[in-house]
């Protein structure tokens, strides 16, 4: 049953699907539609502010997902039932409705499920203010609306908080981006951007390996063990650690506070003196022949440098001669009251205190362009840029926090479009709507707080923050997960959920510091990965669930290839707690909880949009190979498979969906059986008849065991025509041909 309608407020009442959501709208609330079926809701105020807090009624009786900012920097999830528990700083607000049922009514959810539909709420930009979500105590659902400028007040925002309903929350999250793109002009869906190719090779970055100390010989050294391993990166990002910067506050003989480090400012676009010596044999004399050796001795196809979208973490130096040109002056930040209210950050303490060297506004464009241009003669080929969140501080007296974003972003934008090919950019500390909403061409961000190798408890936040973020970042950017490291406990858990993530994988290894067994599960031999086609996030059925807290759900990650489905299956219960949850004051002291085995099922039907890459006559089986246990099954749509797991393990299930072919043969290709995702070395399939005999050909990429599902054993199989080795085993139709060495596209030929 589903009731069609653009929602409405009536009697104090906002109502979706003619069921109420909201009660007790006050008067200075009012819908605005955009089309059919969503709209905006906004609110005016007698006096005019540059901060407004407005409620929209009080919301109760359903389950939520929401996405805020924990920190200046990045998004969290949090789930729950009552607008008490929506934080502030919330920037996705989804809810669970039932059509013609409360949430107590003791009708079960698989009873029910097809009268459930689901409510998107996504607080916006409009004009130079930025809205958020927050809850309190009366449960009351607020928004607030600010513009970061004390000059730039209002007393009215039309367009504030944007409301739209669907039956599937995957396409309701998409089609709602795609209005606003339209409606707003000041963004663009992932769709319709240029995807830069260093997502599909595997990359290895210098931070973790070397944080600031980076240097020429440590990135030869780095490349070099790579290499002897077998499996040699294709791009590389030389991450902080090689501008020319300096910090004033540093004296002789005085002990260094925790946090002036970021106090440290630019002084000059070209390179610090580690990368620019005569002396060793094993140095460069300049940042551009490091680059040529690199790319010509060990293969590079792309080399990233870092920056800050400042110039650096405390800007640029106002009084450095080679940032003169670019007018800057010393501005201290004024951060929000909600970033306040959530976790403060080290980095903003410090600033606060020391200040930020800021580009005269006219000078950013410049200065983006003369940066990039030297890089791109020294053959750089794209630029990593962090801190881009600073920015939403410094907005007072520059026309606030939005408009000042919307110049940085535009300039980034155009520099990086003029001085580097496709679209190579990489957004980084950027979980503010003022840069979400302000991305036109930037097509890839970093999705959740850093990979933390020396934090323990950090490990299940950071897989299911990326997860749950890619809700609605997946639909700007491709999420970038951050590298990991190969050699580490929880090595194969990041690699696992990397492989399924639609994005680029890359480590941060130490040189001579490598799991090879791991990176070949996830790197072919020319350097390339398996990339899935979407951004990589929660089934349906854990999306009003907690994986990391509750102790009992398994989170479930869902991803499509070409021609095959992808689910991986996590137990992140019991090893880390998620910040600032009001019950945990005590639990945080004290060391995470070991949990027994955690059980669940997986299901074809987890995989959103199966049949769209199978056609018509598709009767729902499905082909599952789960890659650890390396068993086949056979499924219907909606069977299920039990999975149970320990505290950080995982496991990976490729779906293939079952195709009929010559009368009786059950056929489904699975792809790499050596490789995490699997299927994503499937790209074709066809059948044909000569004289006699049926062929069932397959086009697949790389090397190793290709496997397939086949209810019949074929006479023959050939590779690119010639004969070659096969096994078959009946007892569960597993086919598995050897892919001789080479990773180019080739045809599996199947003889029956």
């Amino acid at each position: 049953m589903t009731i069609k309608g653009t929602p409405i407020i009536k009697n104090g009442c906002l109502s979706v699907r003619g069921k109420a959501v909201l009660t007790g709208v006050p008067q200075n609330v009012a819908f605005k539609p955009a089309g059919t079926g969503s709209g905006f809701l906004g609110a005016t105020s007698a006096a005019p502010s540059s901060r407004h807090v407005f409620s929209l009624g009080v919301l109760e009786g359903f389950k939520f997902l929401c996405l805020f900012r924990a920190k200046i920097w990045w998004m969290i999830p949090r789930v729950g039932e009552s607008a008490n528990e929506i934080p502030i700083e919330t920037q996705m607000l989804l809810l669970e409705a039932r059509q013609g049922s409360a949430l107590d009514d003791g009708v079960s959810v698989k009873q029910n499920s097809e009268f459930t539909f689901y409510i998107l709420a996504l607080p916006v930009l409009d004009g130079p203010f930025r809205t958020s979500l927050q809850g309190n105590a009366a449960n009351e659902l607020q928004f607030c609306a600010e513009s970061g400028d004390v000059n730039v007040t209002t007393t009215e925002v039309p367009e504030a908080v944007f409301i739209n309903c669907g039956d599937n929350p995957f396409d309701l999250i998409k089609d709602s981006t795609k209005i606003l793109a339209k409606h707003k002009g000041t963004f663009s869906h992932i769709d319709d951007k240029t995807i830069p190719p260093h997502l599909d090779w595997f990359g290895w970055c210098t931070w973790d390996a070397f944080y600031s100390e980076v240097n020429p010989r440590g990135i030869k050294e780095g490349l070099q063990s790579f290499l002897e391993g077998g499996c040699s990166p294709r791009f590389l990002i030389i991450d902080d650690g090689w501008q020319d910067t300096t910090n004033e506050f540093y004296k002789d003989g005085k002990p260094i506070i925790e946090g002036m480090q970021f106090a440290t400012r630019l002084v000059d676009i070209k390179e610090n003196k580690k990368f620019r010596s005569s002396v060793s044999e094993d140095s460069c004399t300049d940042l551009h022949e490091l680059i040529d050796f690199v790319k010509q001795k060990y293969g590079l196809n792309y080399v990233y440098l870092w920056h800050a979208l400042a110039g650096y973490w405390g800007g640029v130096h106002p009084t450095s001669e080679k940032m003169k040109k670019y007018n800057p002056k010393l501005v201290y930040p004024i951060q929000s009251p909600g970033n306040l209210g959530n976790l403060r950050d080290i980095v903003m303490d410090s600033l606060e205190k020391y200040g930020v060297g800021v580009l005269d506004p006219e000078k950013i464009y410049d200065f983006y362009n003369d940066l990039h241009g030297y890089l791109a003669r020294c053959g750089v080929d794209g630029v990593k840029v962090d801190v881009q969140n600073l920015i939403e501080t410094l907005g007072n007296g520059y026309g606030g926090r939005v408009t000042l974003t919307r110049q940085y972003q535009e300039a980034l934008e155009q520099s990086t479009e003029r001085n580097f090919k496709e679209n190579n950019l990489i957004c980084c500390m950027c979980h503010n709507t003022d840069s979400i909403y302000s991305s036109k061409k930037s097509a890839v961000a970093r999705a959740s707080e850093d990979f933390m190798p020396r934090e323990q408890t950090f490990q299940t936040l950071h897989v299911a923050s990326v997860a749950y973020n890619g809700l609605l970042l997946g639909e700007i950017f491709v999420p970038d997960w951050d590298m990991f490291l190969s050699k580490h406990e929880t090595a194969e858990f990041h690699g696992a959920a990397r492989a399924l993530g639609g994005c680029a994988v890359y480590v941060s290894d130490k040189p001579a510091n490598h799991d090879f067994n791991i990176l070949k599960k996830l790197v072919l031999q020319d350097g390339s990965v398996l990339r899935a086609r979407y951004a990589g996030r929660p089934t349906r059925d854990c999306l009003f669930e907690d994986p990391v807290m509750d102790g009992k759900s398994l989170l479930k990650i869902w991803n499509m290839n070409k021609l095959t489905g992808v689910i991986g299956v996590f137990n992140c219960q019991g090893a880390g707690s998620w910040p600032l949850k009001q019950d945990l004051q005590e639990k945080s002291l004290s060391p995470p909880t070991k949990l027994p085995p955690i059980s669940g099922c997986i299901s074809p039907a987890d995989v959103e949009f199966l049949e769209e890459i199978v056609g018509e006559n598709w009767d729902g089986d499905c082909a599952v190979y789960a890659f650890n246990k390396g068993s086949l099954s056979r499924l219907s749509k909606r069977g299920t498979l039990e999975v149970s797991l320990k505290t950080l393990e995982c496991e990976i299930y490729t779906i293939s969906p079952i195709r009929v072919f010559l009368e009786n043969i059950h056929f489904a290709p699975i792809g790499l059986l050596d490789m995490y995702n699997s299927g994503g070395a499937v790209h074709a399939i066809k059948c044909t008849t000569i004289l006699s005999e049926g062929i069932i050909i397959v086009k697949g990429r790389g090397c190793g065991r290709f496997g397939f599902y086949t209810t019949s054993k074929p006479k023959c199989c050939k590779v690119d025509t010639k004969e070659a080795e096969f096994t078959y085993k009946a007892d569960d139709n597993m086919l598995t041909v050897n892919l001789p060495e080479k990773c180019k596209l080739r045809d599996i030929e199947i003889d029956y």
